[in-house]
């Protein structure tokens, strides 16, 4: 049953109308906000901001502390839990929490094929998308966190590309910060996206051939998938284009804990027999269809490449002219020899744009912000020098989609912050870890641990 309670909240006083709900265990409240496009002309065009409050019952009417998480991604919208569900339950024991669907994403103003032709044609739609990297969600977070939390400072959970976020909170806004936590997404300061694209494929490899030794029957498998798409056309039900490269780049999941194990279980079922002769099933093709559109996250392959974007070096496609330096992600080179075939991970390529009808008529706005020469700088290496904030980070040993390298130079920039380095967890152990990875990572804050 939903309730309308314009004064439900005891922390924020003149709250607006709100939807209150339950969940078992928790109280939720739909929040919603009006912020500037551009931040920097704040009398100028606005858009909106959804975010889910969420609260233990038990603590319902209490004044708590707030913690703000941010997703990672970037394209996606804030999880939509269901009670206590993974870390959100330790969240819960001391704060109330705001899980923000960043603009762009979910129900904040979405950016899609169905809604950027209103901006006009692919130049207005990319200008209006360079408005939506790290820099303008952590300027969202600020300007509503007095309507949040009367003005308090909060503590910020970021994941993966909620970290990169988090990074940036440090560098602008850090007076807005009780706690940083970030997992698995501590940015390099200063590498170009080609940079992070040569240290990736590289673990790409690594991820694969872990696959392969767990699964060593999916090698023909995945090599007889690749050849049946380098000599048939097949499109899915929903209309992608499934080529040998989109194949490939189901390695995708292999940077979570249970990826391995989706991947190889996806692939026991590729053909059956029909009259015809051997075919893709159609439990396969649908499959394949919903582990690669990007119909409910476009934003992640339109801006994915401009997060690593600073100064004047455009990314210009960084992982497509990356991947021509590791000629072993070849399908083609690769089934002309036995070896196994390498799956991609965690890149966007233009031929995506082809591929996916979610994605098709974005494709020249996709190229002009490849080409794009005028990215702001997303952190400044002084402030975080002298960070005063609390931060813990989780890296994740071999995390397939955030270098470690990388992740621990910045760590030693970042003053104060201080690291747990783990092998126990994969991209997502904030997720599949429960309550243990965020417990410790306070505790860290906190000098507890």
């Amino acid at each position: 049953m939903v309730k309308w309670d314009a004064a439900r909240n005891p922390s924020v006083p003149g709250d607006p109308l709100t939807a209150t709900y339950r969940q078992p265990g928790v109280v939720l409240t739909d929040r919603h906000f009006t912020v500037p496009l551009d931040h920097d002309d704040p009398a100028g065009e606005t858009i909106e901001l959804y975010a889910r409050e969420v609260v233990a019952s038990d603590k319902a009417q209490q004044n708590l502390p707030w913690l703000v998480y941010l997703q990672g991604g970037p394209g996606f919208g804030a999880n939509r839990f269901v009670g206590r569900q993974s870390w959100l339950g330790r969240a819960l024991k001391e704060y109330r929490v705001l899980l923000l669907d960043q603009r762009g994403t979910g129900h904040s103003t979405p950016a899609n094929r169905q809604t950027l032709p209103l901006r006009g044609g692919p130049a207005q739609q990319a200008d209006y998308l360079a408005h939506f990297r790290a820099d303008a969600i952590v300027r969202d977070c600020e300007a509503i966190r007095a309507q949040v939390t009367g003005g308090a400072r909060w503590t910020v959970l970021g994941q993966s590309f909620g970290g990169f976020c988090t990074v940036n909170y440090l560098s602008t806004a850090p007076e807005g910060l009780t706690a940083a936590v970030i997992t698995g997404g501590l940015p390099s300061l200063d590498a170009h996206a080609d940079d992070v694209y040569r240290a990736a494929y590289p673990r790409i490899e690594r991820k694969v051939t872990a696959h392969y030794a767990r699964y060593p029957q999916d090698v023909e498998r995945a090599r007889r998938i690749a050849d049946h798409l380098l000599t048939h056309e097949v499109t899915l039900p929903g209309g992608y284009r499934l080529t040998a490269e989109a194949f490939q780049s189901l390695g995708i999941v292999l940077g979570g804990s249970e990826g391995s194990h989706r991947l190889h279980y996806l692939l026991e079922h590729a053909f059956v027999r029909t009259p015809q002769g051997p075919a893709l099933s159609d439990a396969f093709q649908e499959d394949v269809q919903g582990l690669l559109s990007y119909a409910s996250h476009p934003l992640y392959a339109l801006v994915h490449e401009a997060i690593y974007g600073q100064g004047e070096r455009p990314t210009a496609w960084s992982a497509e002219r990356v991947r021509a330096e590791f000629p072993q992600f070849d399908a083609a080179k690769t089934l002309a020899g036995d070896g196994p075939l390498l799956f991609t991970g965690e890149s966007i390529h233009p031929w995506m744009f082809d591929c996916d009808p979610a994605l098709r008529p974005l494709r020249e706005t996709a190229d002009l912000l490849a080409a794009r020469t005028d990215w702001p700088p997303l952190y400044d290496p002084v402030r975080l020098a002298a960070n005063e904030v609390p931060v813990a980070a989780a890296v994740y040993h071999d995390d397939m989609y955030v270098d470690t390298t990388h992740a621990l130079e910045t760590a030693r920039t970042i003053r104060g912050l201080r690291t747990w380095v783990t092998d126990e967890f994969e991209h997502d152990g904030v997720r599949a870890g429960g309550p243990r990875v965020l417990d410790r990572l306070l505790a860290l804050t906190r000098d507890e641990a």
